[in-house]
């Protein structure tokens, strides 16, 4: 007998029939003699039509009374899985994140998970009882109803595999795991059958959609074995596990991209000191997350460029900052380009291995690709590219790195 968390999302539990089919699996782990614990979020597309409704009623609205309104997609959710199950004999009881309770911090609509008191759930596995968990939800410090955020879902799963000393938390998606590329653009993109919690933060933060990030941080803090699968298919997963768990590790894991990257570049900056802690101070505390940077070496110590990358969604707010800097930083232009993208390879191999950027480099330049900015981490590199060639990019380094399934 083991202990599970299983969390299903939106599309997962989109219509009647499909909340059904979610019931027999988890009447299949229940006949298994399994003590199970389920999470869902709320059914495909309601939680966007909540947003829009509060901001139709309000463009500058009370975070708590928002909260209230989104976080109801899941009430929905639970109360009709749980129907589902007890139609099929499973006894089965809906769970609130305020009726758990998950205590979270009072930051409503970006809330943090502090601790859940899962012992009443204990009580009824007890007596054979599947709990039905509301993801997304909590309750804050102010005792009123708080989210955690898009997605937030992963990690309430994560979270309460956590509580409850789950033996593994299995993530329910339209994906039936984790490929090394967007299988949509690589045609011959491999299902991986583990990745290390590592990779996966760095996949998931570098534009891969399976998993939220803070979901995977959480399960790497905790030590929670995460297996990734499909809602729709009785296919094999993708576990994700410690390094230990995987004997040999390929060089490059996985190649991803995201398209939600913006560049700025300070044409002509003076070349001194206190310049880019300026720059990036006033970004910092206009809350505009910077992710790469590069400066050039100005050859007579006078001018220089400054570029970065921001995101999408923070273009415009990074230009008001920039503009209202002109007075302290002189520059000749501010230059802003949406048409970028940034192509990653994640994987542990590149610790041990030499050579890894002189191959993904020399790939891109023979298909005339142009690399703009690069960043590097222990196990990832990442390049900006002209947004046209993300395809072409993708495609080239899952050759490149030998990705391609046979």
């Amino acid at each position: 007998m083991a202990r599970l968390v299983m969390k299903f999302g939106g599309t997962s539990v989109g219509t009647v029939e499909r909340i059904k089919n979610v019931a027999r699996k988890v009447k299949r782990e229940v006949d298994a003699g399994h003590e199970v614990a389920v999470v869902v979020s709320a059914m495909a597309g309601d939680t966007n039509r909540l947003v829009d409704l509060v901001s139709d009623i309000s463009s500058l609205h009370d975070a708590r009374e928002y909260d209230v309104v989104v976080s109801s997609g899941e009430q929905v959710s639970v109360g009709l899985l749980s129907l589902a199950l007890q139609d099929l004999g499973i006894s089965a009881r809906s769970w609130l994140g305020w009726q758990v309770p998950v205590n979270t911090n009072a930051v409503h609509s970006a809330a943090r998970i502090e601790n859940i008191d899962c012992s009443e759930i204990i009580k009824r596995f007890a007596d054979n009882q599947v709990a039905v968990c509301a993801g997304f939800q909590g309750v804050g410090t102010d005792n009123r109803i708080t989210t955690l955020g898009r997605g937030g879902s992963d990690t309430s799963a994560v979270a309460l595999a956590a509580a409850l000393e789950a033996d593994r938390c299995d993530i329910y998606t339209d994906v039936d795991g984790i490929y090394t590329a967007d299988p949509r653009i690589a045609t011959k993109a491999a299902k991986l059958d583990k990745i290390t919690y590592e990779e996966m933060l760095e996949l998931a933060s570098l534009g891969a959609k399976v998993l939220q990030t803070r979901s995977v941080e959480m399960a790497m803090k905790h030590r929670v074995k995460l297996q990734v699968l499909s809602s729709f298919e009785d296919l094999p997963g993708t576990l994700v596990v410690d390094e230990e768990d995987i004997v040999e590790h390929q060089v490059v894991s996985g190649v991803t991209y995201t398209r939600d990257e913006a560049k700025v570049t300070l044409q002509q900056v003076a070349d001194r000191p206190g310049v880019a802690a300026l720059v990036f101070g006033a970004l910092a505390d206009a809350n505009v997350n910077v992710d790469m940077i590069v400066q050039n070496v100005s050859e007579d110590g006078q001018a220089t460029d400054l570029t970065f990358t921001v995101g999408q969604k923070e273009i415009n707010q990074a230009m008001d900052v920039l503009e209202k800097l002109k007075g302290e930083v002189a520059c000749k232009a501010i230059v802003p380009d949406s048409n970028v993208v940034k192509v990653s390879i994640v994987g542990m191999g590149m610790r041990s291995h030499a050579g890894v950027a002189k191959t993904m480099f020399a790939a891109l330049a023979e298909k005339g690709i142009n690399i703009q900015v690069i960043s590097t981490s222990e196990i990832k590199v990442s390049v900006l590219l002209a947004e046209e060639y993300t395809e072409l990019a993708v495609r080239t380094l899952h050759t490149a790195f030998g990705l391609d399934a046979a």
